[in-house]
């Protein structure tokens, strides 16, 4: 079968470290495996490939079975003990024979380096890999790790929350904590209401909600609990104007704000609402995920998609756009604080040696000696090989190469992004802004916040940082702000745009007004940052800087194409 040998082509090129698994994967388009399944598998192996090597030359089959390959043995005995439907051959193919016949011995080496490292079952052993640790200790040095949730988004442009606990929900246990769901038994079926964002669930990472009707519906949503916070954070009014989302695919964001607007008009009691989301996708595969999404929530009615639609050649002054008070911002970033994205990225590949020194099934009557560990050639808290560590290792040189290419990417990031951001306030009517981002980096964050609110098109439209106090309660609320040495530091630029600019910035406002999320903390999110912005003035009135202010002119054609040429690419 092609699925072990190329998941076996994946490991072996993601070996160097220069590539990730899911660009191996997804990059090249003649892998006759299911992509989704190739991908699957070829992390969980990586993940586990430190026990794995370990295993497997301990039980010395590669000296045995020397037509395998360190990379199909590691694969294929992951299949045999840890994939629920075991080995995807017929018991008779060459490769599955050729590690089943030794199951017994590669057991009992997996139990071994199990109980080495403290864990009484193998799922709890799979719970810590899945936590990113091998390590060896006591019991008591191993306490039950923390696993991020499960975040489910109840759409309720279909449902209600209310109706989801009494029927998908209800064989689960209601808890109060979020602790208590990420550290719950895998085999617990457990769920807890978010206290931040309204109609959002948490539940245990290891349970599939996707086999449930309300997921197949569009009833439920997955959605990482950082990203609700740009929708709930604008919280646009029905009735009081549209919304543009400037960068809407895969349209969790876009499907969240069109229930946002669905809710405030059953809590204002206004009826029917002429109030429109606008989506715009710029890149043609994504606009159609953009619009099966869309259909699937139930948001057709509301939400209005430009398929192919470059936001920022969209001009602010056509009239097809003289109502939109609202903007969604959530451009492309570095994708830093995406946890999941591809786990493989910082997963060490390890796979095992055919020489390692350790009993095989040929050696007997001879017993391995239990050497000092500084004498011993392999320790059992490593498999890593000093070939391994030696290829793994950049030198000097090429790591600050990467350095500098980082620099460089997000220099290019954030001017792109300080441009959208530009681009959605010279909209006339505009009164609130949007900003996020899935990075950790200040340079796309703070600094991009700080550029913009010293731009000249702030300056001139009167475009302010949204403060805490003004934010919605589960925003204001929120516990983590953004970095006040960040916002000092783009602070003291004095060029904006090859600007000199005087604009005075109250630092910690702005910090307390940016909203960050951890990576992997305690919260159970993403890495995240949210910034709102609004305007001093009515959207409907331009502020000149000598203080005086005119009416915006309006475009009368509806040319939504190449016409906006308002800032240099």
């Amino acid at each position: 079968m092609s699925l072990y040998h190329e998941a076996a082509k994946v490991l072996d090129g993601s070996k160097s470290g220069k590539t990730s698994i899911k660009s191996l994967v997804y990059t090249k388009k003649d892998w006759k495996s299911d992509p989704k399944a190739l991908f699957a598998l070829s992390t969980e192996a990586a993940k586990w490939s430190e026990v794995l090597s370990e295993v497997i030359e301990r039980s010395g089959v590669l000296r045995i079975e020397r037509q395998l390959t360190p990379t199909l043995a590691l694969i294929l005995t992951h299949d045999l003990f840890l994939s629920k439907r075991g080995i995807a051959l017929p018991a008779t193919h060459g490769l599955n024979s050729s590690i089943s016949k030794h199951k017994a011995r590669l057991s009992a080496e997996l139990t071994k380096a199990r109980l080495r490292r403290g864990f009484a079952t193998l799922d709890a052993f799979r719970a810590f890999i899945n936590n990113g640790s091998v390590t060896v200790g006591d019991v008591s040095d191993q306490p039950r790790p923390k696993l991020r949730p499960r975040w489910v988004r109840i759409n309720t442009l279909k449902t209600t929350l209310d109706e989801q606990l009494a029927s998908t929900f209800a064989a689960y246990q209601k808890v109060t904590s979020l602790d208590k769901v990420m550290l719950s038994p895998a085999s617990n079926k457990v769920y807890c209401v978010d206290e931040h964002i309204p109609n959002l669930v948490a539940i245990p990472s290891s349970t599939d909600i996707t086999t449930s009707k309300a997921y197949r519906t569009g009833q439920l949503i997955l959605q990482d609990k950082a990203s609700c916070f740009p929708a709930y954070l604008l919280s646009p009014k029905a009735g009081e104007g549209d919304v543009m989302d400037a960068c809407a695919a895969p349209g969790n964001k876009t499907t969240h704000v069109a229930a946002v607007l669905g809710e405030s008009m059953k809590s204002e009691a206004v009826g029917d609402s002429s109030s429109k989301v606008f989506a715009c996708e710029k890149d043609v595969a994504r606009s159609e995920t953009l619009e099966k999404m869309v259909e699937l929530a139930g948001a057709s009615d509301v939400v209005t998609i430009k398929a192919k639609q470059d936001f920022t050649k969209l001009p602010p002054t056509a009239r097809a756009f003289a109502n939109i008070t609202a903007l969604l911002l959530d451009p492309s970033c570095s994708g830093s604080g995406i946890v999941g994205r591809d786990e493989s990225s910082s997963i060490t590949v390890h796979l095992p040696s055919k020489t390692a020194d350790f009993d095989t099934p040929t050696s007997r009557g001879k017993k391995r000696k239990r050497a000092a560990p500084t004498s011993a050639p392999n320790h059992a808290s490593t498999t890593t090989t000093i070939d391994d560590v030696a290829e793994e290792q950049a030198p000097l040189d090429a790591t600050e190469e990467t350095a500098d290419k980082l620099a460089a990417r997000l220099a290019n990031l954030s001017a792109f992004q300080l441009r959208l951001l530009q681009h959605a306030m010279a909209f006339p009517a505009a009164r609130r802004v949007a900003y996020s981002t899935c990075s950790i980096h200040a340079e796309e964050n703070e600094h991009v916040v700080v550029a913009a609110l010293r731009s000249s098109i702030a300056q001139e439209q009167g475009w302010r940082v949204m403060k805490r106090t003004e934010q919605v309660e589960g925003m204001r609320t929120w516990n983590l702000r953004g970095k006040v040495d960040a916002v000092q530091a783009a602070a003291r630029m004095e060029i904006v745009d090859g600007e000199t600019v005087d604009a005075v910035i109250n630092e910690t406002e702005v910090a307390e007004a940016c909203i960050r999320c951890d990576k992997n903390g305690e919260d159970g999110t993403m890495g995240f940052f949210v910034v709102g912005f609004v305007r001093d003035e009515d959207g409907n009135t331009i502020r000149k800087s000598n203080g005086g202010l005119q009416q915006p002119e309006v475009d009368d054609s509806d040319d939504e194409g190449e016409a906006w040429e308002g800032f240099d690419e």
